[in-house]
């Protein structure tokens, strides 16, 4: 099995990475974290700590063989807990890990069902069973978790699907959740993505909006 890859980054896109390892090229799925976190690194030599799963049925002769990757070791295991859930599964899991995984785990040892709640494809049944299996086994992936403003705790739904679309464009969510709230202070009529995209773009550019 790869348990680490080293290679330079030569493609990025909202759900995978193209590695380029000499004269092979690396197709690995990771969450969408991990893209933003890599959204300025296209070119550079990256490491990531990968996993491998078979996707389909094997009896029926159709499985392939799929790479996840991760930013550390500490985030492979993490992850590895989390799609234990009952119902969460490998996919699932990528699509749900939209902030720093120690944001979540705090919010899984602390009983917050809300945060665990705005990530993307989990319910309030999901989160209450992410909790009730996972809560009291994750306080070492905790440490250093990041204020909840900083994850876009709060949001409305406008606000949250423009950060989704800023960050699937290849833009940093840090700095994204600012520019967002900077252009909602400064035009506080504004109730839709597609409004907010664009001032985002012209604050990025210092243009006065």
């Amino acid at each position: 099995m790869i348990a680490r890859l080293e290679g330079k980054l030569v493609k990025l896109d909202s759900e995978t990475a193209l590695v380029q390892v000499g004269p092979i090229g690396y197709e690995v799925m990771l969450p969408s974290y991990c893209i933003s976190a890599l959204s300025d690194q296209i070119g550079s030599d990256i490491v990531l700590c990968t996993m491998e799963y078979y996707e389909g049925a094997p009896a029926g002769g159709s499985s392939v063989p799929r790479m996840v990757g991760f930013l550390s070791e500490a985030e492979r295991d993490f992850f590895r807990k989390f799609i234990s859930v009952k119902g969460m599964g490998i996919k699932k899991g990528l699509r749900s890990l939209s902030i720093p995984i120690a944001t979540i785990a705090s919010a899984i040892e602390n009983s917050d069902d809300k945060t665990l709640m705005s990530l993307p494809a989990v319910g309030k049944r999901m989160a209450q069973q992410i909790i009730a299996e996972l809560s009291g086994k994750l306080s070492s992936f905790a440490v250093g978790a990041e204020p909840l403003k900083s994850t876009g705790e709060g949001f409305k739904p406008f606000q949250l699907e423009a950060l989704e679309i800023l960050i699937a464009w290849g833009e940093k969510r840090s700095e994204s959740i600012e520019l967002i709230e900077l252009a909602c202070h400064k035009h506080p009529d504004i109730r839709s993505a597609e409004a907010i995209v664009p001032l985002v773009y012209r604050l990025k550019q210092g243009v006065e909006v």
